[in-house]
C-alpha cells in the first residue's frame, strides 16, 4: 500500500506482562492522531502459550472503544474500507524477557565496549561482556556462557589487518562452551562475528558447525572508527528469524504484521533518534520499569542506549536501595522516618510488585526511590556513552591490553535540549509537577532543558511506525505521545545559601533567583516566551561563565522552573531538620503535594 493511501494504523507492543494496542487514524487537516488505546495481559506463557491471544484481546478492546469491527474471529481485518478494518498492522515485543545477549571482544575497554554499544542499540539486554583481558580463565568463561544461556552472542575484536590470535582464542572459548539457546532446543544459537576480517576463515572453521554463524563488517575496523550499524541490523534480523520464531505464537504474529517485529527498546530508540534528527537537538530519555531501566541519549547525532538490568521500581527495588544506600534515598524524603520503616516499605513493594501507593507518605517514598534509580541508571549510561577508547597510541594487541584512555562521556547535560521520561512511576504520577521534579533531581539538567513525559508509553509503536510512515509517527509523537511539562533553567556554579545567582525575565515577567531556591514562572502548554538571562559572576546558563543569554523557551503544565539549587556540586543539607525544611520549601514552590 502506498504511504499516501494509509488512513488507519493498528500497532501493538507485546510486553513481558501487558500487551498494549493503539489505533492511529488520519483526521484531515489535523493529520494523524491517536484514536484509542487498549491493553490486555500478555499470553506468551502457560496456560495460553500463544502471544497472539493477548494481541487479539487487546485489539478487541480497541475495537469496542472505537465502535467498528477490526477483527473477524482472530484475524485483523485489512484494509480499512471506511466501515471496518485497518490499513496497516505493526508490532514490537519484549515478551519472554526480551533479547538477551552475551558480547565478546579482545580488549574489554575497546572492542568489548563497542560490542556492548552495538547490542544495546539493537534493543538487547547485555548479560555479560567477555574479553581476552578480563582476567578470567578460559574454563571460567566457558562455564559462564553455559550458565547464562543467551539468545545470541556477538563476537568482535581486532582491527582489520591486525593480529588474529586473540580473536580466534575467543571463538575457541565460545565453541568449547557450545551454548544452548534459552528458548527452544531445535535450532542452533545465533552467533554474529563482527571482528577483524582477516580472522574470518579461522572463526568460521571453529564455529560454523556448532551454531548459526553470521559474518558482518568489523564494528571497529580501525582504532579511530566505529561501525555499529551492520551488527545492529543483523542482531535484529537474527532476533526475528531465530529467537522470536521459537517463542509461543510468534510465527503466527510474524505473519500478521506488515513490517518486521522490532524489539521494544530498539523501537523506542528509533523514535528518539528520529526526533533528535528532525529538530537538530540533543536529547536524553529514560524508561523506568519494574525490573529494568533503559536510558537513551542522542548527543552530537550519536545514539546510545544502556540497560540497567537491576534497577526498577518493583522486582528490582531492593537493588536500588542496596546500591544507592540509605542516606541517598532518605535525602529525598520530606519527613522523618525510621530506617526499619523504609526497609519494610521497600520489601513490601518487591514482594507485591503490582501494588501502588495509597497514602501520601508512601507516594513520597516511592518517588524518592525513583530519583535514585534514575540517577544510578544515568550514571551507568554516562560511563558507556563515551568516545572511542584506545586511539591515543598505536601498537599491537600486546601493549594495548592495559590502555584505558577514554574519549570521555558524550553526555553533556549543559547541551541537553530535551529530557523525556517514561514508565509508570513517571507517566502515572498523580501530578505532572512531581514528574518534572523527579527528572530534575535525578538528571540534574544544566542551562536550559525542556522537560517532557510519555503520556501512555506509545513510543515503541511509534518507533516501528517510523519505518513505514515517518510523518505519521512524528505527528502522533508530538501531539499525543509527549506531555510538555515545561522548561528547566538551571545556572551552574558553586554558591552560598541566599546569594543571588541569576536575574532576568521570561517574557514580561522579571525575576531574581538566589542560590538554593526554586521558582516557577507560569507559561502554558504551546506558549513560548523570550528568556533574557543574566547569570552572576562565575555562573553559567549555557553561554559560558558570567555570560548573558537570550533564548526562546517553551511552556508546559508546570511552566518555567528556575532551579537555583546549584550544580557541580549539588548538595542537600546534612542536618536532617534543615534538609526536611529545604525539601518542603521546594515542594511548595512547585506545589508537588498540596496541603504538605
Amino acid at each position: 500500500m502506498r504511504m499516501q493511501d494509509i488512513k488507519s494504523i493498528l500497532a501493538t507492543d507485546c510486553g513481558s506482562t501487558t500487551t498494549k494496542c493503539i489505533l492511529i487514524e488520519h483526521r484531515g487537516e489535523e493529520g494523524f492522531r491517536l484514536a484509542v488505546r487498549g491493553e490486555a495481559p500478555t499470553t506468551v506463557e502457560a496456560p495460553a502459550e500463544d502471544v497472539t491471544q493477548g494481541v487479539v484481546n487487546a485489539v478487541a478492546e480497541v475495537q469496542e472503544l472505537i465502535g467498528r469491527p477490526l477483527l473477524e474471529g482472530s484475524t485483523i481485518l485489512k484494509p480499512y474500507d471506511g466501515k471496518q478494518g485497518v490499513d496497516v498492522y505493526l508490532s514490537t515485543s519484549s515478551a519472554g524477557g526480551g533479547l538477551q545477549m552475551v558480547v565478546a571482544g579482545v580488549v574489554k575497554e575497546m572492542t568489548g565496549e563497542s560490542a556492548q554499544r552495538a547490542a544495546l542499540g539493537a534493543g538487547a539486554i547485555v548479560m555479560e561482556t567477555l574479553a581476552s583481558n578480563d582476567k578470567r580463565l578460559p574454563h571460567e568463561k566457558i562455564a559462564l556462557i553455559r550458565q547464562l544461556r543467551p539468545d545470541m552472542v556477538l563476537l568482535s575484536g581486532g582491527v582489520d589487518g591486525g593480529t588474529v590470535k586473540h580473536v580466534v582464542e575467543m571463538a575457541q572459548i565460545i565453541g568449547a562452551a557450545d551454548p544452548r539457546p534459552r528458548l527452544g532446543a531445535s535450532y542452533d544459537l545465533p552467533i554474529i562475528f563482527a571482528g577483524n576480517k582477516q580472522a574470518r576463515p579461522e572463526v568460521q572453521s571453529i564455529l560454523e558447525k556448532k551454531c548459526a554463524l553470521d559474518v558482518v563488517d568489523n564494528l571497529r575496523p580501525t582504532m579511530e572508527t566505529e561501525n555499529l550499524q551492520p551488527a545492529r541490523l543483523k542482531i535484529q534480523a537474527q532476533f526475528l528469524e531465530h529467537v522470536m520464531a521459537q517463542a509461543p505464537g510468534y510465527p503466527k504474529l510474524m505473519g500478521w504484521v506488515d513490517e518486521e517485529i522490532m524489539p521494544t527498546p530498539a523501537a523506542v530508540g528509533s523514535i528518539m533518534e528520529r526526533i533528535a534528527e528532525k529538530y537538530g537537538i540533543n536529547l536524553a530519555g529514560v524508561d523506568i520499569g519494574g525490573a529494568t531501566t533503559d536510558v537513551f541519549s542522542v548527543f552530537g547525532k550519536v545514539f546510545n542506549r544502556t540497560v540497567s538490568a537491576n534497577y526498577g521500581m518493583s522486582y528490582s527495588i531492593s537493588n536500588v536501595f542496596a546500591d544507592a544506600g540509605l542516606d541517598n534515598v532518605m535525602r529525598w524524603v520530606p519527613f522523618d522516618m525510621e530506617e526499619w520503616d523504609l526497609r519494610n516499605r521497600i520489601k513490601n513493594k518487591m514482594i507485591r510488585p503490582t501494588s501502588i501507593p495509597y497514602l501520601l507518605d508512601e507516594l513520597m517514598v516511592e518517588q524518592a526511590i525513583c530519583r535514585e534509580a534514575l540517577r544510578l541508571s544515568f550514571d551507568q549510561h554516562k560511563l558507556l556513552a563515551t568516545g572511542l577508547k584506545g586511539v591515543q597510541r598505536a601498537g599491537d594487541i600486546s601493549n594495548i591490553f592495559d590502555q584505558k584512555g577514554s574519549g570521555g562521556t558524550l553526555v553533556d547535560v549543559m547541551t541537553l535540549d530535551m529530557l523525556i521520561g517514561s514508565g509508570g512511576v513517571l507517566s502515572h504520577a498523580p501530578r505532572r509537577q512531581q514528574t518534572a521534579m523527579m527528572l530534575m533531581d535525578a538528571f540534574l539538567p544544566e542551562g536550559i532543558t525542556q522537560l517532557t513525559v510519555d503520556s501512555i508509553f506509545m513510543m515503541p509503536q511509534l518507533g516501528v511506525l517510523a519505518r513505514v510512515h515517518p510523518e505519521a509517527a512524528t505527528q502522533v509523537f508530538e501531539k499525543d505521545c509527549l506531555i510538555w511539562l515545561g522548561t528547566c533553567i538551571a545556572p551552574v556554579g558553586p554558591g552560598k545559601e541566599g546569594k543571588r545567582v541569576l536575574t532576568g525575565s521570561i517574557g514580561s515577567t522579571s525575576f531574581e533567583l538566589s542560590y538554593g531556591e526554586l521558582k516557577v514562572v507560569p507559561l502554558a502548554v504551546g506558549e513560548t516566551a523570550t528568556a533574557t538571562l543574566k547569570p552572576e559572576k562565575g555562573y553559567d546558563v549555557g553561554a559560558g561563565k558570567s555570560q548573558p543569554l537570550e533564548k526562546t523557551v517553551h511552556g508546559g503544565l508546570t511552566g518555567i522552573i528556575l532551579d537555583g539549587r546549584g550544580r557541580k556540586p549539588f548538595n542537600l543539607p546534612k542536618d536532617k531538620i534543615e534538609r526536611i525544611r529545604k525539601l518542603v520549601s521546594w515542594n511548595q514552590a512547585l506545589n508537588l503535594y498540596p496541603g504538605l
